[in-house]
């Protein structure tokens, strides 16, 4: 590993240009997910390996190259689609990409476990947590650095053997942290089939020199002192559990964070973050957002994300619930006392966490986001997942059609089956191309990734939409501009 590097480490937006970020593609450990398993390994259906990665995914990497490490993949498509064993995209490979732009954690992870020291103490860990026996524990020494990188992530050896299980839901980079201008707030996963997943995290970050400079800058969050005094029943409330993934946390200018308190982020979370990034001045308002614990929802990058700075993608049926409490018929006196309190926004400042402002609905906040802390002078404009309609909304949210990821502002990358939304966005002026005919014309020179504006990029996504997650959730950004 060359330490010499300079990484730049640097969010303070959601549609700044991207310039560094991490992903995962998909591992051999997604073809060992099995239907009586799926569920308890969070992920959502039986997918096809070879179609997710080489139908959908190497999309969505190839896309990442051109606009962020154009010299990796410039002229070379051709060469790069014939090879059927797809080794541009596996680290460790002759022929992998090996950007430092676009960086593969496990990559990252093969790196550090060069060093001996630390690949004793990872390989020990994770022996740990998995309960391997003595034998397996000295079969690991056996692998090389990049190989027992693959086995950490994906459970199983090159012979197919399974050691543990599998994580099928690295590939959603998102959850494993999020960068806050030049700090990193690590995750504390909900559900223990990610267990695994912190700790690799953990140790990169660490441990890898592209993290180096901002060591002193990655942030824990502690567990609840008395955590291990209580009984099981108070350990799972949300006011007891610490519980946060990348997912429910959006670093939306540099002095506001926003939270989302979900099925995966407790309370309690929330609220020792806010109190760390308070005291370490590192942001100057957060807000929570606490949204209803399904599963439709998970996180809040499932129902809005930012596309320009004036432009939001959202649920309009959570967009104005605020506005829809205040309905004085039959049903509202009637209903239960908390029957709206599932969905509501509190906005706490420095120095006067005592006094937050309740905001009524999702629109007034991200319009304030847009105005006040961007400074937009434009318009604020709301595109809804489905165009708003009966039953699209729903249906096109839950295969992520309020999940993306903007990889500058105005340019965004979705999937290509939410029709609606897609039509909801050229109604606001926005050109929709799909990744391969937009990398064909990138290679042919016709279109540039400096001149693109207001566009939609669509990748495939017949396999990737059943994992649950859309482009936002597959990446981690670790350095955007201003």
């Amino acid at each position: 590993m060359d330490q010499s590097r300079d990484f730049g480490i640097n969010v303070s937006t959601e549609t700044g240009t991207l310039k560094r970020l991490l992903i995962h593609s998909p591992d051999r450990g997604l073809g060992k997910v099995v239907p009586s398993k799926a569920q308890d390994w969070l992920f959502e259906d039986i997918v096809h390996l070879d179609t997710m990665r080489r139908g959908e995914y190497d999309y969505y990497v190839k896309l990442l190259l051109y606009f962020l490490d154009p010299e990796k993949i410039k002229g070379k498509l051709a060469e790069i689609d014939a090879d059927e064993t797809r080794s541009f995209y596996i680290p460790g490979s002759e022929k992998y990409f090996d950007s430092d732009r676009v960086v593969d954690i496990q990559k990252l992870l093969g790196e550090i476990l060069q060093d001996s020291n630390t690949r004793i103490k990872l390989t020990a860990a994770i022996c740990g947590i998995e309960k391997c026996s003595f034998r397996i524990h000295e079969e690991l020494n056996t692998y090389d650095p990049h190989e027992l990188a693959k086995i950490f992530i994906s459970g199983s050896c090159p012979d197919k053997k399974m050691l543990f299980a599998p994580l099928p839901n690295l590939i959603f980079m998102r959850d494993i942290g999020i960068v806050i201008n030049e700090h990193i707030l690590l995750n504390k996963p909900a559900k223990s089939a990610r267990t695994r997943e912190s700790i690799l995290a953990q140790f990169v970050f660490f441990y890898h020199p592209m993290f180096a400079q901002i060591r002193q800058n990655l942030i824990e969050i502690p567990d609840n002192e008395n955590h291990f005094l209580l009984p099981d029943d108070e350990k799972a409330s949300d006011y007891h559990r610490c519980t946060l993934e990348g997912g429910d946390v959006m670093t939306v200018a540099p002095n506001h964070l926003l939270i989302g308190c979900s099925e995966r982020t407790s309370i309690y979370a929330a609220q020792q973050v806010m109190k760390i990034l308070f005291e370490k001045d590192i942001v100057q308002k957060i807000t929570i957002i606490k949204i209803p614990k399904k599963r439709d929802y998970m996180h809040i990058d499932t129902i809005f994300t930012q596309v320009k700075k004036n432009v939001w993608v959202l649920l309009g049926s959570l967009a104005r619930l605020g506005d829809e409490a205040k309905k004085k018929d039959v049903l509202h006196f009637l209903a239960p006392v908390d029957v709206n309190k599932e969905f509501r926004i509190l906005q706490f400042k420095k120095g006067s966490e005592q006094q937050p402002k309740e905001i009524e609905n999702l629109e007034e906040l991200l319009a304030e986001i847009s105005t006040e802390d961007l400074g937009s002078m434009e318009p604020v404009q709301f595109i809804y997942s489905g165009d708003n309609e009966f039953p699209y909304g729903e249906r096109e949210q839950w295969t992520d059609s309020c999940n993306l990821l903007a990889l500058k502002d105005g340019v965004v990358i979705g999937y290509d089956r939410n029709d609606k939304t897609l039509e909801a966005f050229r109604k606001k002026g926005f050109t929709v191309i799909s990744a391969q005919h937009l990398l064909q014309e990138f290679e042919a020179g016709t279109l540039s990734p400096d001149t693109l504006t207001d566009t939609f990029i669509t990748l495939p996504s017949a396999e990737l939409s059943r994992a649950r997650g859309g482009s936002h959730c597959m990446s981690m950004p670790i350095l955007r501009e201003s």
